[in-house]
């Protein structure tokens, strides 16, 4: 019999790094980082591993990993029941995880819920999910400047030994061996730009998302490349993964769902313009994407799906829109972003939350099924865990997730970053072909070298 959960103090750090670097090579590592000290906005760190079981979900949406699990259960509920394992009594408290699932959920996961051809060939050898089942975390609350260890006592005895054993905090050298090259050329990026037009102006659609992929081949240590992205653009929604060959490396702004206590959160980010060389230059840029009507126009737009997809698993009446194309500022871009909540109807889950609204509309279009067919059509591969969701879900029901944009991939020796974003019928194809730049090019160059990501900072 599992032995109860305690909820004991542990020291508190401004930074998760050093306590990730001690458990980063066991087996499971899981760091979802709000990244503090540098990032607004960010509350919670929590740091996992050595899970008691992993559930992947093949190309195919077939179970694999833990093999209790029927191959053929469908994702979402082969991972609801792996949640079911662990007690559902837990001390009472308002850390955001008791113990759960940690992982991620990849955007061609969303081809296994809506009638999506799957034409795109695959980008990754990654997974479409992959999830940890963890009865242990620790946990760092900035806003009170606490950090607890969440544990049974036998499980807060071996932690303790792992993080007392000292990591690398820097980690080893990292190094790109080429330059990062496009899947697209800007020509070929403008000619799927005139092929989305012609949709939108057929009527299929009002707005898609097209994102284009870039590539290079690295060596070395992938905590010393993601502590690099996290100088250069520390966010509130960051997140590293790692085993074999294969990683996440995510430092999204954007929240894609939150549920605590039967109440729900969507942040949708549409609307973007970078931050200015200067103070004067940063606060035009800043006005003018708050007065801009096609921004706004986009934002409302996803508003209005998210609503939708809130509300085929939120109580009837009780979803609202809090904040309308708010203003936000991060290290590099400034964003719209917007917040729609309601409150999960009864005998509803959080995952069957996160299967009603995936993949986030900020990152698909409207309307969401055929804006994923024609992304299908267009885009020359598939995303991959781009703009998928990184998060976990505890037993209690509480669930937080990001969207998975800011997010580099890692597998098999090459690295993956996208870039991507909303056109609509007024979008102009060279201003949407730089704004994919925009969006990663700091990300590029920090993973160029020490000093270019230091430049940014």
């Amino acid at each position: 019999m599992t032995s109860p959960l305690e909820i004991t103090p542990y020291p508190y750090r401004d930074s998760p790094l050093a306590s990730f670097a001690a458990l980063r090579h066991r087996p499971g590592a899981v760091l979802l980082d709000s990244g503090r000290p540098a990032a607004p906005g960010g509350r919670y760190d929590i740091l996992a591993c050595d899970p008691l079981s992993e559930l992947e979900i093949d190309a195919a949406g077939r179970c694999r990993g833990d093999t209790t699990l029927p191959s053929d259960m469908s994702p979402f509920a082969a991972q609801q029941a792996l949640l079911a394992r662990l007690p559902s009594a837990v001390p009472d408290s308002e850390l955001p995880f008791l113990g759960g699932l940690i992982g991620y959920w990849s955007y061609d996961l969303g081809r296994h819920l809506e009638p999506i051809a799957g034409r795109a060939p695959p980008a990754t050898g990654l997974p479409a999910s992959r999830v940890g089942l963890y009865d242990w975390a620790l946990i760092q609350d900035h806003q009170r400047q606490e950090a607890w260890l969440v544990a049974s006592p036998e499980r807060r005895a071996q932690v303790l030994g792992w993080l007392t054993d000292a990591g690398d905090e820097d980690g080893d050298d990292f190094r790109l061996q080429g330059e990062f090259t496009a899947e697209m050329s800007r020509d070929d990026y403008l000619a799927r730009f005139d092929a989305v037009q012609r949709y939108i102006r057929a009527g299929d659609c009002y707005q898609i998302n097209l994102a284009q992929r870039f590539s290079a081949p690295f060596e070395g240590d992938l905590w010393a490349a993601y502590r690099r992205l996290r100088r250069a653009t520390p966010t509130p929604f960051s997140g590293f993964l790692s085993w074999g060959d294969q990683a996440l490396l995510s430092l999204s702004p954007e929240r894609f769902l939150k549920c605590a206590d039967g109440q729900v959160e969507a942040w949708p980010i549409k609307g973007t313009r970078p931050r200015g060389a200067t103070p004067d230059e940063d606060h035009r840029l800043a006005e003018a994407l708050t007065a801009s009507v096609k921004d706004r126009a986009e934002n409302v737009m996803i508003v209005d799906l998210l609503r939708n997809d809130l509300g085929r698993v939120c109580r009837p009446g009780t979803v609202r829109v809090p904040q309308l194309c708010g203003l936000e500022s991060y290290a590099n871009v400034h964003h719209l972003v917007s917040v729609v909540t309601g409150e999960l109807a009864d005998r509803r889950s959080p995952l069957e939350l996160l299967a009603a609204a995936f993949p986030g509309g900020s990152i698909t279009g409207a309307p969401k099924v055929r804006a994923m067919q024609i992304i299908d059509e267009l885009e020359p591969s598939a995303r991959s865990a781009y703009c998928g969701s990184l998060g976990y879900v505890d037993v209690r029901g509480h669930m937080d997730t990001s969207i998975a944009i800011r997010t580099a991939v890692a597998d098999r020796g090459r690295l993956h970053l996208w870039g991507g974003g909303g056109l609509v019928a007024d979008s102009q194809g060279e201003a949407e072909y730089a704004e994919t730049l925009d969006k990663i090019r700091h990300l590029m160059a920090a993973l160029s070298g020490p000093d270019e990501s230091a430049s940014r900072i």
